[in-house]
């Protein structure tokens, strides 16, 4: 008899492939069917899901709340494409007791609509708005699984990861961005045995497909006088997208948009030397160079003189942070944050901009209180060795693994400086 666990690949990390067959043991021992070859697709999710640290007794948390949920989903793409999934989902999901639900890239529920007797068992296992579905957070799931692996997924019963979820099964398929071809989200539905046919699949991905025409319809034609946008956070070399094309900048030409967007009223030769040069020898004539170069790079008439200053207003990811966190959207802010604004950078206002912003953030987060976010911040690059955010983690989520982090960078920061050894005589 042929392995019905072959898909699980014998040359698998040990202990990974022992905890994916127990959990897939158990399943299928708890449900009465008899074992049979796990699809590929599952399989990998269900190792994707090992590693993540989820346990089949697990449930999703509730990431987006109150304000939070309402003004991320007025700001989402996928917002715009809510009524066509209605007309073409709600009423198959009405009629067949199913739901219809929308997330973003990162599996998180935006909408969930349909049978009201059907989001209350769903409700159970916290199948609601504002719930994190991702699959390193409940394992294998459609909407979770979908956007991970970037295409269509059904998930039928007992090949989800979590117990509690293994009475439904779910279709669903990734939704695109028509111009830059980046995952928005999924579209989703769930319910009972009847979704179990394989034309559900084919349903909602001809639904997905019909919200991205749809999307690229009603997107503005790009022309020159749109708004610039900076993309600035988590790199040094800032890309601005401006006329339907993407200028990567080098590291100066970066830090002087940055600063001149920051001013819209514009900035003297004076104090825009102050601003990028900590060595009070650079000469004006230096500045001016820069700015020949930028003036050529960017399109005619967008940078201004006397004073120095940008002739349109450019919209920036530092602005986006910024006013998340002052409407009090912090789920939203933390999201938008993908790193430190130009790391590389010594300019003194850059790095200025930059402790501000990072501080704002973290120290929204660390209020707030969601083991979620404040996990996320501390797993990143920028906030490896951030002690007070790993303090605020192991009182919201003390695992040993947090624990155990926590212990060592308090050791690390506040053990004394080892003496300097004396040469031997």
């Amino acid at each position: 008899m042929t392995d019905p666990w072959v898909a699980l690949e014998p040359g698998a990390d040990p202990a990974e492939r022992v905890r994916v067959l127990r959990h897939a043991h158990e399943t299928f021992t708890e449900v009465g069917t008899v074992p049979k070859p796990v699809r590929a697709v599952v399989a990998d999710s269900w190792r994707r899901s090992a590693r993540a640290g989820v346990g089949p007794d697990g449930t999703a948390s509730v990431e987006l709340a109150d304000g939070d949920l309402g003004a991320y989903r007025a700001e989402h793409p996928l917002a715009r494409v809510m009524p066509l999934f209605r007309e073409l989902l709600g009423t198959f999901a009405a009629d067949g007791e199913h739901l219809l639900a929308v997330c973003d890239a990162h599996g998180r529920l935006l909408w969930v609509e349909g049978d009201p007797t059907t989001r209350r068992k769903a409700g159970g296992m916290n199948f609601v708005p504002g719930a994190r579905w991702a699959e390193t957070a409940v394992g294998t799931n459609a909407p979770g699984t979908a956007v991970a692996v970037d295409r269509p997924v059904q998930v039928f019963a007992a090949e989800h990861f979590i117990r509690r979820v293994q009475p439904w099964t779910c279709a669903a398929a990734p939704v695109h961005d028509p111009r830059t071809g980046r995952v928005l989200g999924a579209v989703d539905i769930t319910g009972g045995d009847r979704l179990a046919h394989p034309h559900s699949l084919g349903f909602v991905q001809a639904v997905a497909r019909a919200a991205e025409s749809q999307l690229a319809l009603l997107a503005p034609q790009v022309s020159a006088t749109d708004t610039p946008e900076l993309c600035a956070l988590g790199r040094d070399e800032a890309q601005l997208r401006i006329g339907g094309r993407r200028v990567r900048l080098s590291r100066r030409h970066s830090e002087i948009l940055v600063l001149l967007a920051r001013h819209p009223e514009g900035l003297t030769g004076d104090e825009l030397l102050c601003a990028l040069y900590e060595d009070e020898s650079v000469t004006p004539v230096t500045l001016r160079a820069e700015l020949a170069r930028l003036r050529r790079i960017l399109a005619p008439g967008l940078l201004g003189s006397r004073p120095y200053r940008l002739t349109v207003p450019v919209d920036s990811d530092v602005t986006v942070v910024e006013r998340r966190l002052d409407a009090g959207a912090v789920t939203g802010a933390a999201m938008a944050y993908t790193g430190p604004l130009l790391p590389g950078s010594q300019a003194p206002a850059v790095m200025r901009l930059r402790r501000r912003l990072a501080d704002g953030v973290r120290t929204a987060l660390i209020a707030r209180r969601d083991p979620d976010l404040l996990a996320d911040w501390a797993h990143a690059p920028w906030g490896e060795d951030d002690l007070e955010v790993w303090r605020a983690l192991a009182a919201v989520r003390p695992t040993s693994a947090v624990r155990s982090r926590l212990a060592a960078l308090e050791s690390e920061l506040t053990a004394p400086p080892a003496r300097e050894r004396r040469p031997a005589r």
